[in-house]
Parts: structure tokens; sequence; C-alpha cells
């Protein structure tokens, strides 16, 4: 265990990019190439206006064609949660009037920016929110969301947990909200780019900057059938797809995202992705160690991603003595990571909300590093333990 301040440190590995990663080489040459043109308003009547808008007419065409709807399907909010937002509060069923004050329907892991604003939406309609929870592996219970379902205006099920991993069964999820009459919201930020997401949703959103492009922009698609109600104001006389903010969309962030989502989709994803056997390694890595958990489905599963709680160790404890060794860690939920309060992920799922540290594997990570997480893990987790005395308990 290194102790000592002196020096350079250790040789960094940032393993902690679940949510968002390092931009890639192509979304940073892409955002660098589109500044020069893509910096003016792009709903401008000028020739610098005109090119803006080619730029982002063509980044809007290739995230549609990536996620297999029509460009005019396709908005671009600021980011993934406003994208979430956008979606929760304005979505609706097709002809759905009536349901104007109907609740929505959330899994129990779904992301806290969901569950935020399925709660306001909640206070603005006079309708609760209806909660279904999952299984110890954090799949969703698909005959509580059935009964759930009825009279809903929208259900949101995430494809994939950031945090434990867990991938849902999308086409039996939205086979009972076909049933139902009511859309799917698909909540894709942890999966679109790293797992192939399939067709069986209404509404999707991801998050560019997880699959490595640079922050500006999320991603929200409608299918048709998708009612949709504005739910804040806009600017007068001005048009905006559903979920766009009113102001401009950041052009390059667009393009970036754009060429970014089509160089990983062209890539192994899933299980033809290396980091999922380098993940299955430091799984064998973390049941070594005595006392130690992993937390989600071992199969259904995001190829990059592991939660783990060693019992008795603090999860920020874990944090700082693996930064000691030069191993970037996420602790906490991976929602609220900054108040570091105990995570509703786990929660749900009947594990330990307190000492657990999450692993995001960037695409391209060495898989010696990943020897080295390996060996340096047990004495790291062995030294805090005496040093806050709980060795051999």
């Amino acid at each position: 265990m290194s102790t000592s301040s002196a020096g350079p440190g250790p040789h960094r590995v940032e393993l902690d990019t679940a949510a968002a990663a390092p931009p890639s080489a192509a979304a940073l040459e892409a955002w660098r190439s589109a500044g020069p043109d893509g910096w003016a308003d792009a709903r401008g009547l000028h020739a610098t206006a005109a090119t803006a808008r080619r730029l982002l007419d063509a980044a809007r065409a290739a995230l549609a064609g990536a996620v297999g709807v029509a460009p005019e399907a396709v908005s671009l909010p600021p980011d993934h949660v406003r994208a979430l937002h956008a979606a929760v509060l304005g979505c609706g069923p097709a002809g759905g009037a009536a349901r104007a004050g109907a609740p929505v329907v959330v899994s129990a892991v779904e992301h806290s920016a969901v569950h935020h604003a399925a709660a306001w939406a909640a206070a603005r309609d006079g309708a609760p929110v209806r909660q279904v929870g999952v299984d110890h592996l954090g799949h969703v219970d698909l005959a509580a969301l059935a009964e759930a379902s009825a009279g809903a205006r929208l259900v949101c099920v995430q494809h994939a947990n950031v945090e434990i991993g867990t991938v849902q069964d999308l086409p039996a999820v939205h086979a009972v909200c076909r049933a139902a009459g009511v859309p799917l919201l698909v909540d894709a930020g942890a999966s679109l780019g790293h797992v192939p997401v399939p067709a069986d949703w209404d509404v999707l959103v991801g998050s560019p900057r997880a699959w490595g492009s640079v922050a500006g922009v999320g991603l929200l698609a409608l299918r048709p059938g998708v009612r949709w109600r504005a739910h804040e104001p806009g600017e007068a006389g001005a048009s905006r797809r559903p979920g766009e903010q009113p102001g401009t969309v950041d052009v390059p962030a667009a393009l970036a995202a754009a060429v970014s989502l089509q160089q990983v989709l062209a890539g192994p994803l899933g299980r033809a992705d290396p980091r999922h056997g380098l993940i299955e390694q430091v799984r064998a890595a973390v049941r070594a160690v005595p006392d130690t958990v992993v937390v989600g489905d071992p199969e259904a599963r995001l190829p990059h991603v592991l939660t783990m709680s060693a019992l008795f160790v603090p999860g920020e404890e874990l944090v700082r003595g693996l930064d000691a060794e030069g191993f970037s860690v996420a602790s906490g939920s991976a929602c609220t990571a900054d108040t570091l309060r105990p995570s509703h992920v786990l929660a749900a799922v009947g594990a330990l909300t307190h000492g657990n540290v999450r692993l995001g594997l960037p695409r391209g990570v060495p898989a010696a590093e990943v020897d080295r997480f390996c060996a340096v893990l047990p004495g790291v987790v062995a030294w805090l333990r005496r040093e806050l005395g709980a060795d051999g308990l």
C-alpha cells in the first residue's frame, strides 16, 4: 500500500468512465473541425448560418441513422439529464389528451433525473408516481410493471444501469407497454455505444459523453405515435423540436456526438468488446478477496461496468486507497456521488448501500493495467481494514 505523498506518485489509470468517458480522438477532431463554421446560430438566414445549419443537419441525420429513426425525430437537448427531464415531462400516448393527469411509471433503479422529473410531473398533474421494483440482480418485475402500466401516461425503464451494469430485457418490457397502450421511455445513457440497443422503445435518450464525445448535447428520439406536450416557456415565434431548450444547439458538439457514435457502433459491442473479458477478470479478483461482493447480473450486463463492496471498508476510503495506487474509481451512487448519499439503486437490489465502489473501464484500457488493479486490490482492502480496526472481524 502506497502511503507516501512524496515523489511524482504512481502511474494513473482512469477507471471511472462509466457515466462520462474521455473524448475519443474522432470526437475531438470533429469538434475542432466544426468550430470555424459551426459557431453561428443555425436558425439564421445568412450564408454563415446556413453553413452551421448544414453541419447540424448532417449530425442529426447521422444520429438518427444510428438509432433507427428519421432525422426529424431526433432532438438535441443540452445534455443527458435535460433530455431525460424533457422526455418524462413531455411525452405521452398519441391522442391521449385525457391522460394529461395520468401517472408516470418508473422502475426503482432509474437514473435519479427520471425520479426527480416524475415527482415534479406528479406535483404538476396531480397524479402519483408508480414505482416498480426489481429483483436482486436489478431486473424489473414484469408482472408488477404490467399492473402499474394500466392507465399510465408514460413508462420509464432504462436499458442498462450505470451503477451495477445490469441490462434489461427490453423486448419483454416493451411488450408489456404495448399491451397497456403506453409509450416506453428507454434511458440508453449507459448502454448506447457499449452494447446493441434493441429497437423496442418509443422514446430513447442517450448520453454522448458516455460513449466518448464532448459535452454540449444529449440525444432524444421519438417514434411516430408519441404525443409531445410542451412543458416549458418557448421563444416568441420560435419552432422547436421536442426536448430542445430555447436557444441554439451546440453544432460542434452535435457533430462530435454523431461522428463518435458512428465510430463506436462500428466496433465490437457487448460480449465482443475486449472490456467484457477484463471485467470478468476483475469480478474473479474481487470474489477472491474475503467479505467482498459484486453487484448486478453477471451475464446480462454492460461490458465495462462493475460495482463491488468490501465489508467494514467505507467506499470513500477504498476510493482514496486505490487512488493512492494510481487508480481512479467512483464511489457512492452514480447519480449523487457528489453528496455520497446512499445509492437508491443498491437499496433497490438489496445490496449494501455504503462501502461500494464502481469501475467503468475506458475503451482501449491496457490489459496490463487491469492485471495491476487485480494485484493491488487485495492489499488495499486488507490495509484499510487494519487501519480501521476491522481486520479479522
